[in-house]
């Protein structure tokens, strides 16, 4: 089809699609819904649990001990204002990130937002472009890459007639596309995000905080049914006795402000990143991050600024040099190609539309060349120097080897075709170009480097220029390269190769797959940077994809980190307030785990006994709130940036269990020596609950070194704050006062049980081979 014949629909019929309601609007913010922050915030399973729970003691008139619902209510609270507060900086940054097309209208070419998209609307669809809504080709050609769709990374050649599917992206040449589908009826309609598709969520915190949820949750009914049919039936206890015995046991057991922590830590760290121009798609990919051991750069735009400048143009061939580059300048002008190395040549030389080709071959990272074809004059072809030449002079050599990149511009007779292997050509042009490196990045790399991160440089380029680019970068193992274009059947080759090399050329999408698969194979975590189509199939399988904002709309759409100042600098500012969350998440879980490791035992030791648990509500919320809750969120925002060691949950459990049987031996000592010292039982739930009190606030205080200001400030508050309460309230307590001698006991069982506290630590430290 004459491209002049495709208008494009007028802005009268626009208006009447958009009232038919024939509009794409489809396009959800990344972050979550307000009535998602609300739902997820007060229907969780923990809250459900407290609730009942209250209910239960407001039945039998037990209003003192429903204090507990005020934190719960304050937990619900802060989170919801924590994760509004981040959803509007969220929803700022990423309307910047809203996908922009290309389309016809009025005979003119506009650039929209795609959810202005109407039906029938004429789509002009480039390299590196999503195509957005399910269309039909009507002029030119592309190579489409269906793989987020169907899994296969082989580019898919589109020319007219042919079918293209939203949520696909365009690998290479040009084309106008006629809209036949929006919204809903788009063929990635059905999917909860477009490009995301198939990316499954990783998240060691979440999923640690599921398995908790479901042992306290198969435990906590059953439990609480035997702890009060034991009391009202077999102790014969009254009514109300029953249910605030069985009560506590089962709050005990419930971690209740662990999730509301973790959920306001991740949310503060989107916040903070995203004040520095960091878009967080994905608030799990800051924990994920934090954990990357390996990271994959692309070297184009990641490691360079992607703005090409031609150096050096020299004749290779005594072709008429003048008729040569006015085909040349007619090859620029009709070009599809909209990459940086074809938009510096086109700064470079002059562009004419004297000569209109017969046949385009738009350029591939796949074949690595792009060619056209004149009726009169043959076909010129611009790509690699290894693609077009068998042996570059020894001056371009130089030139690679200095970092710079070499393209040929080279001639043949023949017509040719994307399909079939590429025939003898004579070079004829070099062209040198030069990228310049982004600032900071030798800084950036020596920070990966001293945290014992493995950096791997993988790109299309020579390999001789990229590990010139990685020298002047600053990588320290610039020199281990390799060329992927000379290794065959290099997928079952990868697992050794990325063991031995460090940088990697002319490495084609699916090879940089291989390379991330075979990382991950080997028990790595792997995060990889990009900027074009020729990036996705491997940021897709990454475990932490991040893009530059510079980088085409289908990778910025489908990386989980998208850098919206594209610089590479800033990479250790989302690794450090990933490591923030993760380590300060691991030191208060461990405060939380104590209380809920003894309830349940204890709990479950009475239940066998047939005894009451020792203490109701009211003074279990004292320690939620004093010992747990005010030092934790005081202490939540603290600057931990130390290597992670270790897994969230066996590490919490590790620190956590010796703790819990210091509590426990206090427990057995006051309940065993009761009759022996002649102590009558209110004196003894006393002693338990100050021996348990004085074990909380000791592994509080151990968490807190090294001892800051604020963790200092925190400390003395909670001790100080806790014995006022008792002083104040004891009464609402049901505390009674000790005798010297019960003071004198009481201070002796705790020491034994810290004593036992460090024992067991040791023999879990000598089993783990991790003594300190």
């Amino acid at each position: 089809m004459d491209q002049n014949q495709i208008k494009g629909l007028t802005h009268g019929e626009v208006l009447q699609r958009q009232q038919r309601g024939e509009v794409n609007r489809q396009q959800k913010t990344i972050s979550k819904s307000y009535s998602q922050i609300f739902r997820e915030n007060i229907c969780t399973l923990f809250n459900l649990l407290n609730v009942l729970i209250a209910i239960a003691l407001a039945l039998v008139g037990a209003w003192s001990n429903l204090v507990f619902i005020v934190i719960i209510i304050a937990n619900v609270c802060i989170g919801i204002i924590q994760e509004i507060h981040a959803k509007k900086l969220v929803d700022e940054l990423s309307l910047l990130m809203i996908p922009h097309v290309k389309v016809l209208r009025d005979q003119q070419q506009v650039t929209i937002h795609v959810d202005e998209i109407v039906m029938d609307d004429i789509m002009i669809l480039e390299a590196g472009d999503q195509i957005c809504c399910d269309s039909v080709v009507i002029d030119g050609e592309i190579e489409a890459n269906e793989s987020l769709l169907t899994g296969e990374s082989d580019p898919i050649h589109k020319n007219q007639e042919s079918d293209l599917l939203s949520g696909s992206s365009v690998i290479s040449g040009k084309c106008h596309a006629k809209v036949i589908h929006v919204g809903e009826d788009n063929y990635t309609s059905r999917l909860t995000n477009e490009v995301k598709k198939a990316k499954e969520l990783q998240s060691e915190l979440l999923n640690s905080m599921r398995k908790v949820t479901k042992v306290t949750s198969f435990m906590i009914v059953p439990l609480g049914i035997i702890l009060f049919l034991e009391a009202y039936f077999l102790r014969q206890d009254a009514l109300s006795q029953a249910v605030i015995s069985s009560s506590a046991g089962l709050l005990g057991m419930l971690p209740k402000g662990l999730v509301l922590l973790m959920s306001v830590s991740l949310a503060a760290g989107v916040t903070k990143l995203a004040k520095q121009k960091i878009l967080i798609q994905d608030i799990y990919s800051l924990e994920t991050l934090a954990h990357v051991d390996t990271l994959c750069l692309d070297k184009t735009g990641t490691i360079t600024n992607g703005k090409m400048k031609v150096e050096k143009v020299e004749f290779l061939s005594s072709l008429s040099s003048e008729t040569f580059t006015e085909y040349f300048g007619s090859y620029l002008h009709y070009s599809d190609d909209n990459n940086a190395t074809y938009q510096a040549i086109c700064d470079h030389f002059t562009l004419n539309e004297k000569h209109v080709p017969s046949q385009k071959v738009a350029f591939s990272s796949q074949r690595k060349w792009s060619a056209m074809t004149f009726d009169d004059y043959g076909s010129i072809v611009m790509g690699a120097p290894e693609r077009l030449m068998k042996n570059l002079p020894a001056s371009l050599m130089q030139q690679i080897e200095d970092g710079k990149r070499v393209i040929i511009i080279a001639y043949t007779q023949n017509k040719l075709d994307a399909k079939a292997p590429l025939p003898e050509v004579t070079p004829v042009l070099a062209i040198v170009l030069t990228d310049m490196i982004r600032k900071d990045v030798e800084k950036t790399l020596q920070y990966f480097d001293s945290q014992g991160v493995d950096v791997k440089v993988i790109s299309g380029d020579h390999v001789l220029a990229v590990s010139k680019i990685a020298q002047m970068a600053g990588l320290k193992n610039y020199d281990k390269y390799i060329d992927l274009s000379e290794v065959q059947n290099s997928e079952s080759q990868m697992d050794e190769l990325v063991n031995q090399y460090s940088v990697f050329g002319r490495v084609t999408p699916q090879q940089k797959k291989w390379l991330v698969e075979a990382l991950k194979r080997q028990g790595h975590t792997v995060a990889m940077t990009g900027d074009g189509v020729n990036d996705m199939l491997a940021l897709k399988e990454a475990d932490c994809s991040i893009a530059i904002a510079e980088g085409s709309e289908a990778v910025k759409q489908l990386s989980q980190i998208v850098l919206l100042n594209s610089e590479f600098s800033c990479l250790p500012e989302v690794v450090l307030e990933g490591r923030r969350v993760v380590n300060n998440l691991t030191r208060v879980a461990s405060v939380f785990f104590i209380k809920t490791i003894y309830s349940i035992i204890l709990t479950i030791a009475c239940a066998i006994c047939n005894i009451p648990f020792p203490f109701i509500p009211i003074q279990i919320t004292l320690i939620d709130f004093a010992i747990e809750a005010w030092p934790s969120f005081l202490t939540l925002l603290e600057p931990q940036t130390q290597k992670i060691k270790g897994q969230f949950l066996p590490t919490v459990l590790k620190n956590t269990f010796p703790h819990a049987c210091g509590v426990l031996l206090c427990f057995l000592l006051v309940y065993t020596g009761r009759p022996l010292f002649h102590i009558p039982m209110e004196q003894s739930v006393t002693m338990m609950y100050l021996a348990l009190a004085c074990m909380s606030m000791q592994a509080v205080i151990v968490s807190s070194f090294p001892m800051t200001k604020l963790r200092l400030f925190v400390c003395v508050t909670m001790v100080l704050g806790f014995i006022l309460a008792i002083l104040l309230f004891h009464q609402l307590l049901h505390i009674t006062m000790l005798t010297y001698s019960q003071i004198i006991l009481t201070i002796i069982i705790t020491c034994i049980g810290l004593l036992f506290k460090e024992v067991v630590r040791h023999i879990i430290a000598f089993k783990t081979k991790d003594v300190k």
